[in-house]
C-alpha cells in the first residue's frame, strides 16, 4: 500500500469514526489560576490566551487542532488537584464547570454538551465536535452524594474515583496502605450505577479497583491506563485487571503519559505496543484511545498534540489492523460503553 493509499485511508476512517478521547485535563486551563505553590502541577506559564476557539502552541488541545486531529469527542476532567483538598473540593469543581460552560457558550457553533449517545452521534453528522464532563477524583464530591446527584445534572458522565491520594472513597495508586473502597465508596458505586455515570478506575489502586469489580453492575472503563506488563508502574493495569474490565464490558483507554508509555523511549510506537498487547489479550473489543492530553509536559514522540491524532491511526493500520477494528479502538468501544450506561 502506498503512502497516499495509506493516507486516504486514515482519512476515510476518520471520517467514518465517531474519536473518543477518553480523558483530557485541558479544562484546567480555562478555569480562575490556581494558587502558586510547588504542590500544583508544574505548569506555568498559566495562559490567558489559551480558550478552546483559538489555536496556540501552548498545550495539546483546542478546538481547531480537535477538527484537524479528526477528533469527534473529547471527554474534558473535572480535577480539583491537591492543593483544593480536601475542604474546597467540590468548589473548585464548580468553577471548572463553570470555564467549560463558559467555553462551551463561545463555541456553541462548533461544540456541544453530550449527555447520551444521541448527542455524541448527532453531533458528528453536523460536524461538530460533542464534549464529555467527567470528573477525575471522587473528593469533588466532599463525601456527599447529594453533591452527585447535582453534578450528574450539570452533565457529569464519567466519575474518577481518586486522583492518586487517598480521598472519602478510597486510596489511589499513590497511597501505602493498600487499603479498598470504604463504606462511602460502596455507596457511591451503587450510586454511579444508579445514576447512569461510567465509572473510571484509572489512578485507583489495586484493592480498591477489585471491590468496583466486585459492586458494580455495570460496565468499568480505566480512561487513561496502560499496561503493566509492558511498562510495570503501579499507575498502569496488570493483565488481570485488563481482562476484568474486559469480562464487565468495559474499555481501557491507552495513556500517552511518558512515564506510563516507556520512561526510556515515550513514543508512538511504543503506545502502540500497549494497544498491541491488550489486544492480544482481550481483543479489540475492550481497547479504546485515552490521551490524558493537558495532563503531562511532554508528549510522546508521534503525537505531539491531538491533531496527530492520525498518527495514530496510521500506525494501527502500519501494524495490520482492519478498519473495523481500528474504528472501534478509535471510539467505538467507548460508544458500546456510553450507550449501555448513560441516562
Amino acid at each position: 500500500m502506498s503512502s497516499k493509499e495509506i493516507a486516504d485511508r486514515v482519512v476515510d476512517i476518520h471520517e467514518n469514526s465517531v474519536v473518543v478521547l477518553g480523558h483530557c485535563d485541558t479544562v484546567i486551563f480555562w478555569g480562575p489560576r490556581p494558587p502558586l505553590t510547588p504542590l500544583y502541577f508544574d505548569l506555568v506559564p498559566w495562559p490567558e490566551e489559551m480558550r478552546l476557539g483559538k489555536r496556540t502552541n501552548f498545550g495539546h488541545i483546542d478546538l481547531p487542532r480537535l477538527i484537524e486531529g479528526g477528533v469527534s469527542c473529547p471527554v474534558f476532567a473535572m480535577c480539583p488537584t491537591q492543593i483544593y483538598k480536601p475542604e474546597r473540593s467540590l468548589m473548585r469543581t464548580i468553577e471548572l464547570l463553570d470555564a467549560f460552560y463558559r467555553e462551551l457558550g463561545c463555541n456553541s457553533e462548533k461544540v456541544i454538551l453530550a449527555t447520551r449517545v444521541d448527542d455524541i452521534v448527532k453531533a458528528k453528522e453536523k460536524s461538530k465536535v460533542s464534549a464529555v464532563i467527567a470528573i477525575e477524583g471522587g473528593e469533588s464530591i466532599e463525601g456527599n452524594l447529594a453533591a452527585l446527584r447535582m453534578l450528574h445534572k450539570l452533565g457529569v458522565r464519567i466519575f474518577g474515583l481518586t486522583h492518586n491520594v487517598r480521598n472519602q472513597i478510597g486510596d489511589g495508586v499513590g497511597e501505602r496502605t493498600n487499603s479498598g473502597l470504604t463504606n462511602f465508596g460502596v455507596q457511591l458505586i451503587e450510586e454511579l450505577n444508579n445514576l447512569g455515570i461510567v465509572i473510571d478506575l484509572s489512578h485507583l489502586n489495586d484493592e480498591g479497583f477489585w471491590d468496583v469489580i466486585e459492586v458494580s453492575e455495570d460496565p468499568i472503563v480505566a480512561t487513561h491506563s496502560n499496561s503493566r506488563a509492558v511498562c510495570n508502574i503501579p499507575r498502569n493495569l496488570s493483565d488481570e485487571q485488563i481482562a476484568a474490565i474486559a469480562k464487565s464490558g468495559g474499555v481501557v483507554g491507552v495513556n500517552f503519559l511518558p512515564e506510563s508509555i516507556d520512561p526510556e523511549s515515550p513514543t508512538l510506537e511504543r503506545v502502540l505496543d500497549h494497544i498491541d498487547h491488550m489486544v492480544e489479550l482481550v481483543g479489540p473489543e475492550y481497547v479504546g484511545i485515552g490521551s490524558d492530553f493537558d495532563g503531562m509536559d511532554i508528549t510522546p514522540t508521534g503525537l505531539k498534540d491531538v491533531s496527530e491524532i492520525p498518527n495514530l491511526t496510521k500506525g494501527l493500520i502500519s501494524r495490520g489492523y482492519g478498519d473495523e477494528d481500528i474504528i472501534k479502538i478509535l471510539g467505538g468501544n467507548f460508544l458500546r460503553v456510553f450507550r449501555e450506561v448513560f441516562r
